[in-house]
């Protein structure tokens, strides 16, 4: 049961507390700094704990029932922190609540399936979702961490903010099309 990738799906879900405490205060770079380098540390985790549990035939329950559940709990508390704290602000608000509202029915949806003995696989498009999302929230934790890279659209010039609007659009306009692929699935399903 708490073989190494479930470890590392659980290290994912613990280290939430200290990933929002570090982004609560804007002001602080090195909180964001710090944030930052935890942030790309879980998302590290994320993939090694699926691939060594698909590697080693450790494929288990609990590990199918919390990968997920460790990635949405991650993905809303940045998305709610760095909204609260007016990193992500205006029209960006949308595709972040698009994000959540997502996550949030997909997982229901899912939950409902399990129950009549549906499975829903991950599609190639939600893995290109999924990276979209955990690179946009990188660079927008990255915002506060390096003030002098958050030039809004300067053109030529990259940085984590223009990185980090336009994957979250770009993961907004994924979330739309996977999520309709799921419900179109759990559709079929219904009553």
């Amino acid at each position: 049961m708490l073989t190494l990738p479930n470890i590392l799906t659980l290290s994912r879900i613990f280290a939430v507390p200290l990933l929002v405490w570090l982004l609560w205060w804007p002001s602080w770079h090195l909180g964001y700094g710090l944030a930052y380098g935890m942030y790309c540390l879980m998302g590290i985790t994320d993939y090694f704990d699926g691939y060594l549990a698909r590697a080693q035939g450790a494929v288990s329950r609990l590990g199918i029932f919390l990968d997920p559940i460790a990635d949405k709990i991650m993905v809303a508390a940045v998305i709610l922190v760095l909204t609260g704290k007016g990193v992500i602000t205006g029209v960006h608000v949308i595709a972040a609540l698009v994000i959540l509202l997502r996550e949030i029915a997909v997982s229901g949806l899912r939950e409902f399936l399990g129950g009549i003995r549906v499975s829903v696989p991950v599609s190639q498009l939600a893995k290109w979702k999924t990276t979209f999302q955990m690179v946009s929230l990188g660079s927008l934790i990255l915002i506060p961490a390096v003030p002098g890279w958050s030039v809004p659209y300067t053109a030529g010039v990259i940085s984590p903010f223009s990185v980090g609007i336009v994957t979250l659009w770009g993961a907004a306009v994924l979330t739309l099309i996977t999520g309709w692929d799921y419900l179109r699935v759990g559709l079929k399903h219904m009553d």
